[in-house]
């Protein structure tokens, strides 16, 4: 006989515990998808009012005109993604050996004020893509450059007239669909005539900028200029602006005007040669012309040329003449250090064109003189490094002479030493 009660009953409890939690756990998930549901049915309900609001909103900024409706809204879009920011800031310290009493070098562009830290230039540009060149259909674009800094006078020329005081250009891109593509540009705008860039350090191999800039240069103004690439090899511009000196508004009826053909010999060679001519005043007419070269030899090597002529006539009287020649050699050692020489000549034969000239923004900065007429000239040696793609850190020494007497704060030479850094984004 069997006596096993115990563990029967034991074995039954046990089943029943089984059972029993099998159950709830199959009851679980269906609770819990129960409560998931409400929750998914509120959320969109909500969202549904949301949509409503937010829809009704939209309706009145659209109606209102503060947003465009439609297919305008998905183009607003898409142009903003195309338009680029970009700019630099630049700083520097330089030295005089001159030493002059009220600490402003006379005749030279940057660092207005000798042995003090400056902050030569912030630039900001906002710009589309260019206009693209096309025979076939119109397309347009835009490009906006301001900059803030002790350089501003001198760059930016006269832009507070136009409401606009740290404006450096702005113009309006246009490809109009003629042979092969006419590209116009509408605006205020940066000179055709100069081998170096206002942009100073942050673009040209040296960081101070030459005399030639300048004196046998121009600032920007307002105008319109056409573009054409007749081959690969030529191109030809034709500009009209209010004047090569006017700047951003006319003060008279004349107008200047402007041509410039550019051939590309070789992938590593391009020349520029330039004429313009108008009535700058109404007491004056100007004319003149330049030619701008530079090449790239090997890898390393590039060399630059500028040599520039004008011609001041007035409506009575004998005329004066203005011209020079400038240089650059630079070597790239590396991608990271590069050494550039710029060597330059200046002569004014008639005494109209490099004394008294006040640099704009800088009162007291002219070169004066008992001399009737004389030349400037200079060499600057620059050494330029790159520790990244954003940083360029240039030292650099400069050797100014001048046949004025005492045309220099009092000398007629000088040495310049001191080092330039930007930072580009």
């Amino acid at each position: 006989m069997k006596l096993h009660p115990k563990s029967s009953n034991s074995a039954r409890l046990r089943r029943g515990l089984l059972a029993t939690t099998a159950g709830v756990l199959c009851l679980q998930p269906t609770l819990g998808s129960a409560q998931e549901g409400a929750r998914v049915q509120k959320l969109e309900k909500e969202n549904a009012e949301l949509k409503t609001r937010l829809d009704a909103l939209e309706a009145v900024a659209q109606k209102e005109g503060l947003l465009p409706s439609g297919e305008a809204n998905t183009k607003l879009v898409s142009a903003m993604s195309e338009i680029s920011l970009s700019g630099f800031v630049q700083a520097s310290y330089f030295y005089n050996t001159d030493d002059p009493a009220d600490k402003a070098s006379d005749g030279y562009l940057w660092n207005t004020v000798h042995d003090s830290f400056s902050l030569n230039k912030f630039k900001l540009t906002l710009a589309s893509k260019p206009a693209e060149r096309s025979g076939e259909a119109w397309d347009t674009g835009f490009r906006v450059s301001m900059i803030w800094g002790e350089d501003a006078p001198v760059l930016n020329t006269g832009g507070e007239r136009q409401g606009f005081e740290a404006l450096r250009e702005a113009y309006i891109d246009l490809n109009v669909p003629i042979g092969e593509g006419l590209i116009v540009k509408a605006g205020q705008l940066i000179s055709l005539l100069n081998f170096e860039s206002g942009d100073g350090g942050a673009a040209n191999p040296n960081f101070s900028q030459g005399y030639q800039w300048f004196f046998t240069g121009n600032g920007p103004s307002a105008g319109v200029q056409g573009d054409y690439q007749f081959t690969d090899w030529l191109n030809v511009k034709a500009r009209i602006q209010n004047g090569l000196y006017a700047g951003a508004v006319d003060g008279n009826d004349g107008k200047t005007f402007l041509g410039s053909i550019g051939l590309t010999p070789s992938a590593n060679t391009w020349v520029n040669l330039l004429g313009f001519f108008g009535e700058e005043s109404p007491t004056l007419d100007l004319a003149g012309g330049s030619v701008l070269a530079g090449t790239k030899i090997g890898e390393a090597l590039n060399l630059g040329l500028e040599f520039d002529y004008f011609n001041f006539e007035p409506p009575t009287g004998s005329s004066s003449d203005l011209w020079s020649v400038g240089g650059w050699i630079w070597y790239d050692f590396t991608s990271k250090f590069s050494a550039a020489l710029r060597a330059e000549y200046l002569d004014d034969p008639d005494g109209g064109g490099l004394k008294g000239i006040t640099l704009p923004g800088r009162p007291g900065s002219a070169i004066v003189s008992t001399e009737a007429d004389g030349s400037m000239a200079s060499v600057t040696l620059t050494f330029t490094v790159k520790p990244t793609a954003s940083i360029r850190i240039q030292p650099e020494l400069r050797y100014d002479h001048t046949t004025y007497d005492g045309g220099f704060d009092g000398e007629e030479g000088r040495f310049t030493i001191g080092a330039g850094v930007t930072y580009s984004f």
